[in-house]
């Protein structure tokens, strides 16, 4: 497979996605390898099908949301590039990546792009606002029937009435970036963040096939203190 991996994708092409999604040579060629082993009808692209073929993701109750996240409304096809974009959203940031250009895009790992994507996981309907609706469902996904619905519709009405602001019970993606923002301190934000990280890595390994992308100076990250 990685003979196939070589062949297959050109140098160009793999300068062009380190550009665009800041993953390294190695890195590419590896998950390359990974998207062609997935591609069980040989055509450069993966159907949902193929991603639910992964048994991480076919047993995870929001498998089916994080599977959605890489297709383009209206798509039932991902190519190459589009897989690596939404995979590169998992990569954590690096200080020499971050811009305050205007002119310069954001990297698709940044701090918005990364809310960004959590948000639209809720956004059920993508109509840019997650309602109470969408929120106990997500919830009912993750929690299954270890929660009463009468927990989680007061989980849900605490949520809605804390990131509501402009009184129409659904939460904006500009609110949900203000609660959580607003609402936790530095240290619990950090402690959130290496949360989100190490959840992102298992992820990332359930669609990587064992391969753990997310690596800092050519080493994997193995985890860390929050408290640090």
């Amino acid at each position: 497979m990685g003979s196939r991996a070589s062949t297959l994708l050109r140098d160009e092409e793999i300068e062009e996605i380190k550009k665009e999604t800041g993953f390294s040579h190695s890195q590419i060629t590896r998950l390359y390898s990974r998207f062609t082993s997935l591609d069980k009808g040989e055509n450069g692209t993966l159907s949902r099908e193929d991603f639910q073929r992964i048994p991480e993701l076919a047993i995870n109750p929001l498998g089916d949301r994080i599977i959605n996240a890489f297709f383009n409304e209206g798509e039932d096809q991902v190519n190459f590039r589009g897989f690596m974009r939404t995979l590169a959203h998992f990569r954590p940031i690096e200080d020499n990546e971050k811009s305050k250009d205007p002119a310069i895009a954001e990297p698709l790992n940044s701090r918005s792009n990364k809310l960004l994507f959590a948000f639209r996981l809720y956004d059920l309907d993508k109509d840019d606002k997650i309602s109470r609706d969408e929120l106990l469902q997500v919830l009912r996904m993750m929690v299954g029937v270890n929660i009463s619905d009468e927990q989680l519709g007061s989980i849900a009405d605490r949520t809605i009435q804390e990131a509501d602001q402009n009184g129409d019970c659904a939460i904006s993606f500009s609110e949900f970036v203000k609660v959580i923002i607003s609402s936790l301190s530095s240290k619990k934000l950090r402690i959130l963040c290496w949360w989100l990280g190490f959840t992102i890595s298992h992820y990332d390994r359930q669609i990587a096939g064992g391969h753990h992308i997310r690596e800092r100076y050519g080493q994997p990250i193995t985890g860390g203190s929050p408290y640090q």
